[in-house]
């Protein structure tokens, strides 16, 4: 079976990824164009799977794919910024759960 990984050892592999695979990191600001780019692209296949567009013949409507991507550009920033993605979403959690507690009760 498989091991899972964490958010953490994704960020690990992704950075070894681009240190040893890729040319290394784009630029912060075209990793922000890259994620934009790729959000667009996750936001075609949400209208066409769940909206009111239908999809064009032969188009490929690979929702994981389109996902993941998005995560790898974020990981590729938060890598380039110096943020821990796992310390980051606990405390984003935290803040939700405080801020919500009585909101949607």
């Amino acid at each position: 079976m498989e091991k899972d990984i964490t958010l953490r050892e994704a960020q690990k592999m992704v950075d070894e990824w681009i240190k040893t695979t890729g040319k290394g990191y784009f630029s912060e600001l075209t990793n922000m164009a890259v994620l934009t780019e790729e959000v667009g692209e996750l936001a075609r296949i949400i209208s066409r799977k769940y909206g009111d567009q239908k999809a064009k013949e032969g188009e490929k409507l690979d929702l994981p794919d389109e996902l993941a991507d998005v995560m790898w550009v974020v990981m590729c920033l938060a890598n380039q910024t110096g943020v821990d993605l796992t310390e980051a979403l606990k405390k984003n959690i935290e803040k939700k759960t405080e801020r919500d507690s009585r909101r949607f009760c």
